[in-house]
């Protein structure tokens, strides 16, 4: 998949890599507490400044002008020394909105909020699922009605990701109660430092509050703060979660296999590698991480002619999500009593694997345990992934509507 062209550049972001980062530097999983916050900070300004932070992005708007190719070199060489590509709001501000407003945004919302996406003057969260509109996100309720030049929104949000630490929203809004409940509805930038924004964290199964409720009382957004056109925010919407895709098949194998590596280190520690069950259930799962390598190599393939996935990226959540379940339940039974009192740094990250080059403390591993049962359900529930692989991959006929 690689060639000479491709090799140059990785010796290039390898040059950077082992310029900019401190000798024997061995992860970010070997941090703790705000040693992680401050090397994230500092981290960020590093790509910010040396034009890393949104590669693919067009330089006019401070981007890095790379190639998809080149894109998915600095994220595998990134991934592999245990750095990230931005800071912890970046998914939303970056590849998720900001690579929408490339696409579906105008001049004037390109020109305001790009640079501010950048500097990290804005931080976003997204405003999709509601407590009656997860599974069938088309069925929203929130309330957006034009009162002369701004929306007037009155709803909720629910499982905001980062809510509790973003001054902005992007959330999708019914502006149509009467069209059809696709037709109907709206992509607007609202900004949350508002008296009618309020934000209440809900607290997860590992003590952490990542998720939030977001009520919306009368609060109010530009009526030029619509993107893509009003009533026209489905196929926003749509186009936002294609992004990304490209790294995370990047990136996911190659987290993934350092953990499952991680964990073998563990049976050894504590003598069940000689244990036939655990041995097999091992051996099950360096099976399925090879699995992931080789089918996040058929998405970069597409990726790199041009094609981002559509309904067929639901496998790939599908099958991490629900491997992550069974491989993190397999490390509380390696950890045996010890699961039960866990001790030793916590995981860094409440999503996915703990970082690269974190230490197997139980600690580290129960909370990943913990934080693998949300994999499951957001961004597209396993039943949800299901419905959409056997309806819009292979074709399989419809689940029957209710009345």
């Amino acid at each position: 998949m690689y060639d000479d062209v491709a090799d140059a550049y990785r010796a290039q972001v390898r040059a950077f890599l082992a310029e900019r980062l401190p000798s024997g530097f061995g992860g970010i999983g070997t941090l703790e507490g705000d040693a992680i916050t401050e090397f994230v900070t500092s981290w960020r300004a590093t790509l910010y400044e040396a034009g890393y932070l949104a590669p693919g992005w067009p330089k006019q708007y401070g981007g890095g002008g790379l190639s998809a190719l080149e894109q998915v070199i600095l994220a595998e060489e990134f991934a592999r020394a245990g750095v990230p590509t931005g800071g912890p709001n970046d998914t939303f501000g970056i590849q998720m909105l900001g690579n929408t407003l490339l696409l579906m945004g105008s001049e004037e919302q390109k020109a305001h909020y790009l640079p501010r996406i950048l500097s990290g003057e804005d931080t976003w969260c997204q405003g999709y699922s509601e407590p009656n509109a997860g599974s069938d996100l088309g069925g929203l309720g929130l309330r957006g009605q034009l009162d002369g030049d701004q929306w007037v929104l009155n709803g909720q949000k629910i499982w905001t990701s980062a809510g509790h630490l973003a001054d902005h929203i992007f959330t999708l809004v019914r502006t149509d109660p009467d069209a059809p409940k696709h037709k109907g509805i709206s992509f607007i930038l609202v900004d949350m430092r508002q008296p009618g924004i309020e934000v209440r964290p809900i607290r997860m199964i590992n003590g952490d509050s990542e998720f939030n409720e977001v009520f919306y009382t009368d609060a109010v957004a530009p009526k030029e703060n619509v993107v893509g056109g009003v009533n026209n925010g489905w196929a926003v919407a749509m186009t936002l979660l294609g992004f990304e895709r490209g790294e995370a098949a990047a990136t996911m194998p190659i987290r993934f296999q350092g953990e499952i590596d991680r964990l073998f280190v563990l049976a050894a520690e504590r003598g069940l590698t000689r244990d036939p069950v655990v041995r097999q259930e091992l051996a099950r799962a360096y099976s399925k991480v090879a699995i992931m390598r080789y089918n996040g190599m058929r998405v970069l393939t597409q990726f790199l002619k041009g094609h981002h996935p559509g309904p067929d990226a639901a496998i790939s959540k599908l099958f991490w999500s629900e491997y992550h379940l069974t491989v993190t339940e397999l490390s509380t039974r390696i950890l045996g009593a010890e699961a039960m009192v866990p001790v030793g740094r916590p995981p860094s990250s409440a999503f996915q694997t703990d970082d690269m080059g974190a230490p197997n403390s139980s600690a580290s591993w129960v909370g990943t345990f913990l934080s693998a049962r949300a994999g499951t359900i957001y961004a597209g529930s396993s039943q949800v992934q299901r419905n959409i692989i056997g309806e819009m991959v292979l074709g399989l006929p419809k689940e029957p509507r209710p009345a």
